[in-house]
């Protein structure tokens, strides 16, 4: 809320927007930790109330998601852009498979190249990355295949994933814990949490323990082996507590409003929503192909290019009270992320604006 008590419509593509409660519960908690008398941001995180705290984290990952004994759940630092090298640092031996689909994928292409060779099995650069490669094979000689799920920058979504003969990593920084996935398809799912899961300062790997010995013969620095995370339930150094401590809330968030499938559900008819509005305006367009559109991030641009349709567009969100709504500096144009605690009325809000344009 503003001094004005206006309400704020929060479309941020991240920091995002987070579910009520997890910031409630999350203010009691910097005054008064479980009863400690002291704040979350000043007990050690070796006591028994964080450990409770990072035991019911782990729990709530692996309930959510739907992971087996056979997964280890670590709480690590450094974001996703981190995980593009310490991946290719573990894993990579001679060969890794690659899907190019945007910006994050190609920075990790970049990364790995460092570490061995690198297959791009198919790419979508020639259409801006407008749409989400299908017709590709993944070889069987690769040591994994690395994927990402959802590109925020330029609206797409992986609608699928294909059965892979090598072991699938994928990038979910922005969808995951948006919408079931068959687990049984992945050897690792990582995110960085300032999408779905919580603020900045923690990233989220979760990783099939029959990966570890897969790991390459190189010296790998103690802090970037995924072992030595999974051994100390991560707090081999300490760990991020508060974004940590966040994200607790927020998964039981999730898992009180009926997990993920209540999750699509709730996104998919936000995303419906939008994309009709836009789909019927004479004056915007969606960017993405039809079958690649995210449940995330919506893109949309002004048909008239020369026209100054977007400083007025964007002069009507902001007197609605809309934030966040500008695309990315890279293609320009409009950008609704749609997260998991956004309310439709917060889309109905926006999908007002634009039918004001017509």
């Amino acid at each position: 809320m503003t001094n004005s008590s206006k309400r704020v419509h929060n479309f941020s593509a991240g920091p995002s927007i987070l579910a009520q409660s997890a910031f409630e519960k999350s203010i009691q908690d910097i005054q008064n930790f479980a009863g400690t008398g002291l704040s979350v941001l000043e007990v050690s995180h070796r006591g028994k109330e964080f450990q409770a705290v990072m035991d019911e984290a782990h729990a709530l990952v692996k309930q959510i998601l739907g992971l087996d004994d056979e997964w280890d759940v670590l709480f690590l630092q450094g974001g996703a852009s981190t995980q593009f090298f310490q991946i290719p640092m573990n894993f990579l031996r001679s060969k890794a498979a690659y899907l190019n689909t945007g910006v994050w994928s190609k920075k990790a292409i970049a990364e790995a190249k460092g570490y061995g060779a690198v297959d791009v099995v198919a790419s979508s650069a020639d259409t801006n990355f407008h749409i989400i490669p299908s017709a590709y094979s993944i070889p069987a000689d690769a040591d994994y295949f690395h994927c990402t799920s959802n590109n925020t920058i330029y609206g797409t979504q992986m609608p699928d994933f294909p059965d892979s003969p090598v072991p699938m990593v994928c990038d979910m920084s922005s969808d995951i814990f948006s919408r079931p996935v068959d687990v049984s398809k992945f050897s690792m799912i990582y995110a960085g949490a300032q999408k779905n899961m919580g603020p900045a300062g923690v990233t989220l790997v979760a990783v099939r323990k029959s990966l570890y010995a897969r790991t390459a013969d190189r010296h790998i620095p103690t802090m970037l082996q995924y072992a030595v995370h999974a051994e100390n339930g991560s707090m081999y150094n300490t760990p991020p507590v508060f974004p940590i401590l966040v994200s607790k809330y927020n998964l039981e968030w999730v898992r009180d409003m009926g997990g993920l499938t209540a999750m699509e559900a709730r996104n998919q008819s936000k995303a419906d929503l939008l994309y009709k509005a836009i789909d019927d305006s004479p004056l915007f367009e969606g960017t993405a192909d039809k079958g690649s559109r995210s449940r995330m991030n919506v893109c949309f641009v002004p048909k008239d290019k020369e026209s100054d349709l977007e400083a007025r567009f964007m002069a009507a969100c902001k007197e609605a009270g809309i934030s966040g709504i500008k695309g990315h500096r890279s293609v320009g144009g409009f950008r609704a992320s749609l997260y998991n605690a956004l309310p439709i009325e917060s889309v109905e809000a926006l999908v007002q604006v634009i039918q004001s344009f017509s």
